[in-house]
């Protein structure tokens, strides 16, 4: 039995006896099945052993922040019956029979999300809210009285409006402004509206504590490493294009279409999918053609693996894709830019 299994097994069994159990993060759930990150295939892995262990998770591993802790519990609802699970949509009903939520992104998978703010009372000073802000580089800080109580924001826009004003005050109170929150399980997409307005939104977890902070820096951040990958690949792939266009005939590209689709109509190199790419260098008489010089073998197989990274990537996913995998897409970029450069394709 796997790792991952045996686990959940134990936990099961610990639980039925009434004791209590572990609660690891969700990177080291993750490692129990050996991975790294919630691809969709791993998911239904994980989802499928803590069906057959009758467990599930809290809150549920798939969309909790990954360095978050996680419970287990037995799941108490009765199976759904086939008509049952016909009126779930957009819910996905797994072929063990569970039903897996949602496949929204949600804010709280960030890590800024998931990292307590520095906050500042309202009867503080005016001076040392700005030494905070100044020392931390901060553009602004929550003005709260406990990890639930916001009172409000102060801001360099704040102090500086009410200065020119004619503000006398020396209390962090009479420079606040309203904050702007959204919960942790608001969709990715849906808070980007609000963090580009107000260039922030404090982020309130489950148990209705302020959990972090998401500004836009931090927005840019996320989707500068999440939209690495997709420019790498489409590098990637518009090299392989170009490798291979015009050295084959119709026929050639037509006999490497995926046997599932017989329909699809291939009339050039920009039709075939990246799995047919593969599928026509793996012939050695369609590879001789192009008159490398590098071992077909080698390159097939990196090649490969950029596939399985690529369908990966596809599943959008704050986590992003692991560090090995990243440099692999790099290191393949910096490649096939070496045979362009040299006039080899």
């Amino acid at each position: 039995m796997a790792l991952g299994h045996q686990k959940l097994q134990e936990i099961a069994a610990q639980i039925a006896k009434g004791q209590s159990t572990e609660k690891p993060t969700v990177r080291t759930f993750l490692s129990w099945f050996n991975a790294q990150r919630r691809g969709g295939w791993i998911v239904q892995t994980i989802r499928r052993a803590l069906s057959e262990a009758g467990l599930q998770t809290k809150p549920d591993f798939e969309y909790a922040y990954i360095d978050q802790g996680i419970s287990f519990e037995k799941v108490t609802s009765k199976p759904l019956t086939k008509s049952a699970t016909q009126t779930l949509e957009p819910l996905q009903v797994l072929a063990s029979g569970s039903v897996m939520s949602d496949p929204t992104q949600r804010i709280g998978k960030l890590p800024s999300a998931n990292r307590v703010p520095e906050s500042i009372k309202p009867d503080s000073t005016l001076t040392q809210a700005v030494t905070l802000m100044l020392s931390r580089d901060f553009s602004q800080l929550p003005v709260m009285t406990s990890e639930r109580d916001v009172k409000g924001m102060i801001s360099w826009n704040s102090i500086g409006t009410r200065l020119s004003l004619g503000q006398d005050s020396k209390h962090v109170r009479d420079f606040m402004e309203p904050h702007f929150e959204i919960g942790s399980d608001t969709s990715l997409f849906d808070a980007i509206d609000s963090i580009v307005q107000h260039e922030y939104v404090l982020i309130r977890d489950s148990e209705k504590r302020i959990s972090g902070i998401v500004t836009t820096s931090d927005l840019s951040l996320q989707f500068r490493q999440l939209a690495e990958p997709f420019l790498l690949l489409g590098e990637i792939e518009n090299h392989i294009r170009r490798l291979i266009d015009g050295k084959y005939t119709v026929e050639q590209l037509r006999v490497v279409r995926d046997p599932g689709e017989p329909e699809r109509d291939i009339s050039s190199v920009s039709d075939l999918a990246f799995g047919e790419y593969i599928r026509l260098l793996q012939n050695p008489e369609h590879w001789a053609v192009l008159k490398l010089g590098i071992d077909r073998g080698l390159f097939v197989a990196q090649l490969d693996k950029v596939r399985e990274i690529r369908n990966d990537v596809m599943h959008f996913d704050p986590d992003g894709i692991a560090e090995s995998d990243l440099q692999t897409l790099q290191e393949f970029v910096q490649f096939l830019q070496g045979l362009r450069n040299m006039g080899v394709f």
